[in-house]
């Protein structure tokens, strides 16, 4: 099966909602909007020339700097024919809701609450979209990238031993 095979079917039906299609570390890549996520994968699942029929994985995403910082890449698989393939959307800080695909793939219910615990992602139809790993009183999502990588009021680390530049800005031998 080559990627014509599976563009092709998916421009018929979903040509003004595919946004992008690419070839990344030799994975077909395919990003759609986020209303007919649930669709797209229906279709790449039930469509007898297609049959993705495994997600293999689904997982939350965080590019603070774009328009649509938020997004969900699912993993499918048609192990008849060997072939892998990549879907993702983006979604607002402010409005982050997918559709749940659980009613599809039922191992998608933990790895969506997973998505949800950590980035904020809500799906929309998900049976029970609660934390699973976190507490449930935490009143943020950790991977997102919205906070400092470090604490610069900590005073116990000496950035030499993290190779950073000394006091002059300089990274030296010496320092």
């Amino acid at each position: 099966m080559d990627d014509k095979e599976i563009t092709g079917p998916l421009q018929e039906h979903f040509s003004k909602d595919i946004l992008e299609v690419e070839q990344t570390f030799e994975m077909l890549t395919i990003t759609v909007t986020s209303p007919v996520i649930h669709e797209v994968i229906r279709f790449l699942k039930e469509e007898p020339g297609l049959q993705f029929n495994f997600l293999t994985d689904l997982c939350g995403i965080h590019y603070p700097d774009r328009g649509l910082p938020l997004g969900v890449v699912y993993h499918l698989h048609n192990m008849v024919q060997r072939k892998r393939i990549r879907i993702k959307t983006f979604v607002t800080t402010g409005n982050p809701g997918v559709p749940s695909v659980t009613d599809l793939f039922a191992a998608a219910n933990w790895m969506e609450r997973e998505t949800f615990d950590f980035y904020g992602i809500h799906f929309t139809g998900h049976p029970n979209l609660i934390r699973i790993l976190n507490v449930e009183y935490m009143d943020y999502h950790p991977l997102r990238k919205e906070y400092p990588l470090e604490d610069a009021t900590r005073e116990d680390k000496d950035d030499r031993f993290f190779g950073r530049a000394g006091d002059n800005g300089q990274l030296t031998m010496d320092n």
